[in-house]
This record gives structure tokens, C-alpha cells and sequence, in this order.
């Protein structure tokens, strides 16, 4: 079997034969009346009429020999056959096409419209041209690209191979239109915030540090979707706002985690967390049935059905029902000891992290669909306490052991924010570099007074969830590290 070097160093003969003959290898453009799916709808018009048409695209096989080849075109969206004829095309382009020709480049034909023998609609090719040749080859047609990491790197050729990856890749760019569209019918407008930012806010998370030159300052790319940027608008006077776009974290990788991925964040000004959970409960079912055309959905060995009665857990009710552990009186160092009887790995020793990874120990067991409703104030900066009671008004959408998205009654309250801005400051200053950074322009625009909000936000994850990927193989084009 011939290397890669040995097949390359035969196709840039090739292609030199393609010049000695006269034929642009790599031409601006080539004749095309339409493309292949249209060629296929246009068919009987342009047969029965004897027209003469151009159709393109990627040579994805060739069969026949001597006298007559069957080559098969792929254009991203269709494929169809053109027949050469020895008889037919010109002698000298018919060799040219045999010596010079593979499977992988891209060509020009032209001719007639006509069903072969077996009832294949076909085009009968008077002339071709090149397109683009292929100096390297593509996979194997049955087995594609088996390394992984070869996979990610040319991500180019794995799309061009494995159909069903591309099916998801259009199914994920329809559930962000229906996202967008179901927001947009409930009278939100969609806006643009700053992916740049001086603090970080609206999630706990380790953020990507840069450097401004211009204005000679560090800044940093933004963890959430303008969390609080769309809170200065709910005070403009805004009454509904969302964005769709990039946020990136600087934390580690897992199935449901990357560094940079896609999420959506809406707000909604006089409303409560019991508004945004109806309105979340609706908008999934919606996104279900109009992109995979179910409610009912099977991953990481849970079942759940969006279409099915949603039940609310209660955050602390469940850490007791699973572990025994009463947050609310349990020591850090019982905590801790739970946490090392279950084998669950904790990072720091600060009240937050180790009650949210005891939280994380009990997620898993649960299938859903449910809300996991009265976190404890001290895992929701940012959210509204519950009158009397230690605990926000906070929820998340639990699907198949994970939190798939987050809302609460957002505080407006501009000294509790204070004082809880101030509480995060001294976890960053104790070393939690996942802690949220003070924003006292924020508590400042809060003093002139921010309406009643809600606000919402979920991601690609859930997206991951309902198709039964992991996070990583649903990025177009994940981050690699170079090849040394």
C-alpha cells in the first residue's frame, strides 16, 4: 500500500499533467447552471427538453473502466451521477480525465440530462473542467477517520465523511433559530453586550486574561452572556432582553465541559423565578419537538421526557435524602468527611465548594425533567433570597444527572448585592480564582433602581444532552494543541 508521501508526490504529477493540457487546476470559477439538489427537482424539465446544463462538486466515487466511467458528485447537500463516455467526449479530455482525475477533486461537467439503464438520472458529460484538484486523498469511504484526535484536527474531512455528524451540526444550528424565534414571539428583543470586560460577572468561573493595548489594561473575555450588562438594561427600561454568543472559562475538560462554547441569557423585567420556570418549561419542549421531533430522550444511561409533569427537588431536601448531610448545621469537616466516605473529589475547603460538590455527588441520580429550586443563599450571589428563609429564589433544569441551564429572581437590592460582592471578594482574595469578581458600578446602577427581573440562561449542553454527545464532539472546531 503507498504512503501518504507516495500518494501526494502521484497527484502533483497529476496535476502537472492538468497544466501541460491547458486546464486552470484551481480556477475563480466553473460552469454551474445549479446545484445537485436542484439538478435533481429540475431533472424531467431539462431531460424532456434536451437542454444542455453544468453541474459541480467533489468526486466522492468512480466506477467502470475502459470505455465508460460512473462518477459520482457531492456538493454538501446532494449527490448526483455523471456518465463519461469514451464515444461521446472529446478522445484527449476523456484520457486526461483517466490519467489525472481522483476521487476527492472537485469538477465542472456539462451536458444532457438522461436515465441509465437501471433508472439512475444521470448527466451525459459533453465537456468537464477542473474545479480543484486534491493533492492529498480522502479516508477510507466505509471507515472514515478512526483517531480521535485526528478527527478534531481535520475536522474538514470528518464532516465531509460522517453524514450523521453533519446532520447534527444543522440540527444544532436549528436549535439556536428556535431558541431564537421562540424568544422573539414572546416579545424579547436580542442584543449585544461586551465579550471584553474589566470585571467578569454573572458566573463563577476562572476567566481568560488579556491585555487591552490601546487603554494599556488588562481585561478579560467574558464568562457569561452580559449577565449583568442586560440588568443595566432592564434599568433603561428595556422590558425584555436575550443574547445567543461566545463565553469562555478557563476550567478544565469533560463531556459536558469546554472552554469556550455558546449560550443564551434572557431577561425579563417584572417577573419572578415561578414566571421564568414556566416560561423555561415551555421554551424545551418547543426546542425538543422542533429539532429531533420528540419530547422523549435516552443519554448517559438516564431517560426523561420533556413532555412529562416537571417536579421541583428541594437543594438541601436532596443532599439529606441522598447523603444524610444537613448543610444547613453540618460542619465543614463533616462535610468533608461525607465527601471522603462517597470518594468524591473536592477542590479548597470554603463553605461554597465543598456544599456545591456535595450537591454535584446527588445530581447525578436524578433523570428528571425537574427544577432543582432554594439554593442556599451562599451559591447564588446574584439571585434573591426567599422572604425568611436562607435560601434564593434560584432555578435550574435538571436533565439526566446535570443541571442544563440556570434562573432566578435576579437581586435588585443594591446594599445585599454590596455586601455579597464584598463576600466573593474575600474567596478571591483567599485563592478561589473561580469566585465572582465585584462589580461596584453594577451596585451603583442598582442604586438608581432596577425593576422586579427574571432572568435565564442555558447552553449547547443541553443541545449535547438531547442528541447524546458529548460536549466536545458538538464543537464545530475544538481547541488543539498544536502538533509539535
Amino acid at each position: 500500500m503507498a504512503s501518504l508521501a507516495e500518494l501526494r508526490a502521484t497527484r502533483l504529477q497529476k496535476l502537472e499533467l492538468i497544466k501541460k493540457y491547458g486546464m486552470d487546476p484551481y480556477p475563480s470559477r466553473v460552469p454551474r447552471t445549479f446545484c445537485l439538489a436542484d439538478a435533481r427537482n429540475n431533472f424531467q424539465e431539462y431531460e424532456k427538453d434536451k437542454k444542455k446544463v453544468s453541474i459541480a462538486g467533489r468526486i466522492m466515487a468512480i466506477r467502470g473502466q475502459g470505455a465508460i466511467l460512473f462518477v459520482v458528485l457531492y456538493d454538501g447537500k446532494s449527490r448526483f451521477q455523471a456518465v463519461f463516455k469514451k464515444d461521446i467526449l472529446d478522445e484527449k479530455l476523456f484520457s486526461l480525465f483517466i490519467d489525472a482525475v481522483d476521487i476527492g477533486d472537485f469538477i465542472s461537467v456539462t451536458g444532457n440530462f438522461f436515465k441509465t439503464e437501471r433508472g439512475e438520472e444521470s448527466i451525459q458529460v459533453d465537456e468537464w473542467t477542473m474545479a480543484s484538484k486534491a493533492i492529498l486523498p480522502l479516508p477510507e469511504k466505509w471507515h472514515g477517520i478512526q483517531d480521535t484526535d485526528e478527527r478534531y484536527r481535520k475536522r474538514y474531512l470528518d464532516f465531509l465523511m460522517n453524514q450523521e455528524l453533519r446532520d447534527l451540526l444543522v440540527k444544532k444550528a436549528k436549535f439556536w433559530d428556535v431558541t431564537r424565534e421562540f424568544l422573539k414571539s414572546n416579545g424579547f428583543l436580542e442584543v449585544e453586550t461586551p465579550t471584553l470586560e474589566v470585571t467578569t460577572g454573572g458566573a463563577e468561573a476562572t476567566p481568560f486574561k488579556t491585555h487591552h493595548n490601546d487603554y494599556d489594561l488588562d481585561v478579560y473575555l467574558r464568562i457569561s452572556i452580559g449577565e449583568l450588562w442586560q440588568k443595566r438594561l432592564m434599568a433603561a427600561g428595556f422590558p425584555k432582553t436575550f443574547e445567543i454568543g461566545r463565553a469562555y472559562r478557563n476550567e478544565g475538560s469533560s463531556p459536558e465541559h469546554t472552554q469556550e462554547f455558546t449560550n443564551m441569557e434572557f431577561y425579563w423585567s417584572f417577573a419572578d423565578y415561578r414566571d421564568g420556570m414556566e416560561l423555561v418549561k415551555e421554551m424545551y419542549r418547543k426546542i425538543a419537538k422542533e429539532v429531533f421531533g420528540a419530547t422523549k430522550f435516552t443519554t448517559r444511561g438516564h431517560t426523561f421526557d420533556l413532555g412529562e409533569e416537571w417536579i421541583n427537588i428541594d437543594y438541601r431536601e436532596e443532599i439529606i435524602k441522598q447523603t444524610e448531610i444537613d448543610i444547613d448545621v453540618a460542619t465543614d469537616e463533616e462535610i468533608i468527611e461525607k465527601l471522603n466516605v462517597l470518594e468524591v473529589k473536592y477542590e479548597g475547603k470554603n463553605r461554597e465548594r465543598l456544599v456545591d460538590t456535595i450537591w454535584k455527588y446527588c445530581r447525578k441520580n436524578i433523570s428528571g425533567p425537574a427544577f432543582l429550586i432554594n439554593h442556599p443563599l451562599l451559591v447564588a450571589p446574584l439571585a434573591k433570597n426567599i422572604q425568611g428563609k436562607k435560601v434564593t429564589q434560584m432555578f435550574q433544569p435538571i436533565l439526566a444527572g446535570s443541571e442544563v441551564g440556570r434562573g432566578y429572581s435576579e437581586l435588585n437590592d443594591p446594599i445585599d448585592q454590596n455586601n455579597r460582592f464584598l463576600e466573593q471578594k474575600k474567596l478571591l482574595d483567599t485563592g478561589d480564582t473561580e469566585a465572582m469578581m465585584a462589580d461596584f458600578e453594577f451596585v451603583e446602577m442598582l442604586e438608581h433602581g432596577m425593576p422586579p427581573t427574571c432572568g435565564f440562561g442555558f447552553g449547547e449542553r443541553f443541545f449535547a444532552f438531547m442528541a447524546d454527545k458529548p460536549l466536545r464532539e458538538l464543537q464545530t472546531f475544538p481547541l488543539m494543541r498544536p502538533k509539535e
